[in-house]
């Protein structure tokens, strides 16, 4: 895990913007850095690299990393690395580290920009090919790592956040207000559902996506993963057998470091089933962290015990102090982001990775991906229920109302034929986004989009949550709060082949018996506790924005009422307005967060 930065263009980049760039990589990658500038005739290539150690520590493993006239920068981990470095001995290239980096490096001097198809890992690269004369950057295909780009008139950068790329331009990017806006009326899950961001001009290299930028600066982008549902014939015993021999595999992969390792714990299938596996299966002895509310709608401490007492793990427990200055933390947070952090669910985030930095660990494991692999979302019930076989639905609808429906508080989704009614009623993962607009003081509005992998809706909508929504959004801030305190973040379930099998699966075999995540429950028996795998109510890596931010806080709505560029775009007597209730629904709690985070982007 690293951070990289870089140039390609017309104008050398200056000495002062190389310090202020490795000043800037410093938290993603504080135990090396190096750089390598190139004349290429009357174009220049730098390439610059902070390193945080997690396979093989030797300096050897450092970058840039040189071999045969290609120059690597590299973030992130090939997690089989070992496999494909057997594979290339048998070929005839030799090694002199352990590292996955000097693997990548010769599996594309065997292979060329195909090698990635033989990865399983997450990444973001440069690499400049000198017999080429060309520079190759890619991205792994659930866009874990990512890889920022800007392109001016005197060439293109590219980097691991945005301030990377401030700093080696000399730069101050232009905030994009039309963005600021879609994010206060449609919230988190349309942050980076699109091409557009909160900056002007800037871009990214695309999830499962190579680029090629040559001496020209001419751009060529080559897309080598492409998702989709393709289900096949299975039985229910098959599929159960390809999902726990796959989720084992990958975490067996992802717990390959040089450095201690913890696992998240929350109360939940997808973390506890991770840990499960890696101390029953795998005979791994583990610790796990775990942080939880007072608020009894988001503590999941009873499935916690469970799972520690089932596993009898080292666990460190963080209870949320109301105390604590969170206001002063979104501030630091907002600032590393370089933007709007998404939920309140972050600040939380950044406290459990605090503690695991402050105890020692440089590898974190995490159960993100499992809700758009397996269902994780009350809507997919009613989606499932749209999507299958008329005759099917009759059973399904009953086991609706009989289990999850007395716990969903979405009035868009009270009705289990919603979606068989009204499909493009997918839009109410907009919730009130109505009523926000008329906070705006001039108009905007933005239909709702989804990108058509599949005409099942179901896939179609789960795979939207994992490339544009939902998982999108988590990875970015999980990546910035925990290279914050220089940690990397692993996530199993976001493995190539476990996504191969679970979208090979039919789609009715995913939610049985009133359960999401059927199959991925079933997976687990003997596995992971019962008290945790059956449990059916959802709550969530959350908290209570009433725990840490208080609304009724003098100082905190003062702060809020400051004149600012917020006051731009939104009128402040409206704000005034609705801090004068005594109270007003979660959802503008939510949107109240969300002024307040704009406001701390603006100002800054």
């Amino acid at each position: 895990m690293c951070g990289i930065a870089g140039y390609i263009g017309k104008v050398p980049r200056t000495e002062g913007q190389l310090r202020d760039t490795l000043e800037t990589l410093r938290r993603r990658g504080p135990d090396a850095e190096g750089f390598r500038n190139f004349e290429l005739g009357d174009v220049s290539l730098m390439m610059i690299h902070s390193r945080l150690s997690i396979i093989d520590l030797d300096e050897r493993a450092n970058q840039p990393y040189h071999f045969d006239g290609l120059w690597l920068t590299f973030n992130g981990e090939i997690y089989n690395y070992i496999e494909i470095r057997e594979e290339l001995k048998g070929l005839g290239y030799s090694f002199v580290s352990e590292s996955d980096t000097e693997v990548l490096i010769k599996a594309f001097h065997c292979w060329g920009d195909e090698c990635v198809l033989r990865f399983e890992g997450m990444w973001a690269f440069a690499l400049f090919d000198e017999r080429k004369m060309q520079l190759c950057l890619s991205k792994d295909r659930f866009a874990e790592k990512p890889l920022f780009l800007f392109e001016d008139t005197n060439g293109i950068f590219f980097a691991s956040e945005v301030k990377q790329i401030e700093a080696l331009s000399g730069k101050t990017l232009e905030k994009n207000l039309d963005h600021a806006m879609a994010y206060l009326v449609n919230g988190h899950k349309s942050m980076y559902k699109s091409s557009r961001h909160f900056y002007h001009k800037l871009s990214e290299v695309d999830f499962g996506t190579n680029v090629k930028i040559d001496t020209n600066l001419n751009v060529e982008s080559n897309k080598y993963w492409q998702p989709s549902y393709t289900p096949q014939f299975m039985s229910e015993g098959e599929a159960i057998e390809r999902i726990q021999a796959g989720l084992v595999r990958s975490v067996e992969l992802r717990m390959r470091a040089d450095v201690p390792l913890a696992f998240c714990l929350s109360g939940g299938v997808d973390s506890s089933a991770m840990a499960s596996i890696a101390s029953k299966v795998l005979n791994q002895s583990i610790q796990t962290f775990s942080i939880i509310d007072s608020d009894q709608r988001y503590n999941e401490l009873e499935n916690i015990q469970a799972t520690i007492d089932d596993l009898g793990c080292d666990h460190h427990l963080i209870e949320l102090d109301s105390n604590f200055n969170y206001l002063d933390l979104l501030d630091r947070l907002i600032s590393y982001h370089d933007a709007p952090i998404a939920t309140i669910s972050y600040l939380v985030h950044s406290r459990l990775i605090e503690a695991m930095h402050k105890t020692g660990f440089k590898v974190s494991i995490s159960g993100t991906g499992a809700d758009e692999l397996f269902t994780g979302y009350y809507d997919h019930f009613l989606l499932q229920i749209a999507s299958i076989d008329p005759e099917l639905r009759s059973e399904q609808i009953r086991l609706w109302n009989q289990f999850p429906a007395k716990d969903v508080r979405n009035p868009f989704l009270q009705d289990p034929m919603r979606f068989v009614k009204t499909p493009e009623f997918r839009d109410h993962i907009y919730l009130n986004n109505d009523e926000f607009r008329q906070f705006l003081k001039r108009d905007f509005s933005e239909a709702f989009t989804e990108v058509d992998y599949s005409s099942d809706l179901l896939r179609k909508r789960m795979m939207n949550e994992l490339y544009h929504e939902v998982v999108r959004v988590i990875l970015r801030e999980d990546d910035l709060n925990s290279m914050y305190y220089s940690i990397e973040n692993r996530s199993p379930f976001l493995d190539s082949k476990l996504f191969e099998t679970a979208y090979s699966i039919p789609s009715e075999l995913l939610i049985k018996e009133g359960y999401n995540k059927y199959l991925l429950r079933k997976s687990m028996k003997g596995i992971l506790n019962d008290k945790v795998r059956l449990c059916r109510e959802k709550k969530g890596f959350n908290a209570s924005i009433n725990s840490l931010i208080d609304f009724n806080n003098p100082h905190h709505r003062s702060f809020i009422l400051d004149d600012g560029p917020i006051y731009d775009l939104i009128h402040k007597s409206r704000i005034e307005d609705l801090l004068k209730k005594e109270s007003f629904p979660n959802s503008y709690k939510k949107f109240f967060l969300n002024v307040l985070n704009l406001k701390m982007w603006l100002d800054s």
